[in-house]
């Protein structure tokens, strides 16, 4: 496992996302409307879709391209759809930065 910054708290805007590229791996980073910070895999299950382009809405991103809603601690898709996609655990330090762990 590797922890990695990849983004500063001031550069997300609440209910906002970031993405980072690692390799071939493209990572969403949102901040939620409490100040918490989540990282999940930037690929719907469904369909691809980006999740960074979707709409937070609480703890939940909202695929852009079918609406499918993914639970942004776990990456679990929420019922009746079903899927998953890569959760990562996030850490913000006291200078706002913010880390993930792959």
């Amino acid at each position: 496992m590797t922890k990695m910054l990849v983004a500063h708290v001031a550069d997300i805007d609440a209910k906002g996302s970031r993405t980072y590229r690692h390799q071939e791996l493209e990572i969403a980073i949102f901040k939620l409307s409490d100040g918490q910070i989540r990282a999940v895999e930037n690929r719907c299950p469904h369909k691809g879709g980006k999740l960074s382009e979707g709409m937070v809405c609480g703890t939940a991103i909202h695929c852009p391209l079918h609406d499918w809603k993914i639970d942004l601690k776990t990456g679990k898709v929420y019922e009746p759809d079903d899927g998953c996609v890569t959760s990562y655990e996030t850490e913000v330090d006291a200078a706002g930065s913010i880390y993930i762990t792959i």
